[in-house]
């Protein structure tokens, strides 16, 4: 939720995973004597994976987050599934707005 709410924090936190790849790549890289070019296509690979996750939507991802703690962790109704129920709800229909706006059709159904 908090990246939906700050995209800021979803750039560093995907930055910081990236830099972390890129840094055991060049390592394996160098322990197993890679060409340049595997490595500089690893990399790109780890970038355009960067990109893609930067590109989805944060929302949908704490509703399927959500739903997956209602579904895991019931029964009994614990205070936390009944939050993560709520809660699913809230994201579900900010997810939807956020779909609208960017004018993606979709049924209810595909966001189950």
């Amino acid at each position: 939720m908090a990246w939906s709410r700050d995209p800021a924090l979803k750039q560093a936190a995907l930055d910081a995973e990236l830099e972390v790849k890129i840094k055991r790549l060049r390592e394996q890289a160098s322990r197993e004597r890679w060409a340049a070019e595997q490595l500089d296509q690893r990399l790109f690979l780890a970038r355009f994976e960067r990109d893609e996750r930067m590109k989805e939507s944060a929302l949908k991802y704490s509703y399927v987050w959500y739903q997956t703690a209602v579904e895991l962790f019931t029964p009994p109704e614990s205070k936390w599934v009944a939050l993560c129920r709520g809660r699913a709800a809230e994201v579900k229909r900010l997810w939807k707005q956020e779909l609208d706006a960017q004018k993606i059709p979709y049924q209810d159904y595909m966001l189950e």
